[in-house]
């Protein structure tokens, strides 16, 4: 079986309405049993379905473990937003901002850096920094509209730094 014959039934897995958060998890680990115990895209489907299922603290180890274990560019970039939005879930506000800016800025001109802007908003808002969460959401929002993208983004970077 190749990876992506895994990642396909992994994928199943995901798009499936049906299962329970419960069912998810089982799943996702009878899968990642096959790729052994400290494969970093495994670790990372686990700790997905956990924090799927609102359980961050047993999934915040082992996005720590996927991260520390190596993963390709995109899965890197999906972990570190998703291993920063449980932190931040478990208030550590600091450290999920931190993480986040640094994925914002290195996703630029990528499919997931929209998927990290939104996160960073998330952790800016959840930091009292609601002017700058907007100017982030507005920005990442702006390109998507079928006009108004240079008001819009204008508006949003005054939003982010009010004086002239």
């Amino acid at each position: 079986m190749t990876d992506d014959d895994w990642q396909a039934r992994v994928d199943a897995v995901w798009d499936d309405a049906t299962l329970s958060e419960t069912d998810v998890i089982a799943a996702i680990d009878a899968l990642a049993s096959e790729r052994g115990a400290d494969d970093p895209v495994a670790l990372f489907e686990r700790a997905g379905a956990r924090d799927s299922a609102g359980l961050e603290e047993e999934a915040e180890p082992l996005y720590r473990a996927a991260l520390a274990g190596g993963l390709d560019e995109e899965r890197r970039t999906r972990a570190t937003i998703q291993y920063a939005s449980t932190i931040r879930n478990l208030g550590r506000v600091d450290e999920a901002l931190a993480l986040l800016e640094a994925e914002y800025a290195r996703s630029a001109g990528t499919p997931l850096h929209d998927a990290a802007a939104a996160f960073y908003a998330l952790a800016l808002a959840s930091a009292g920094r609601e002017r700058a969460a907007a100017s982030i959401a507005l920005q990442a929002l702006a390109p998507h509209l079928p006009r108004y993208t240079r008001s819009v983004t204008g508006y949003a970077r005054e939003l982010a730094d009010p004086t002239p």
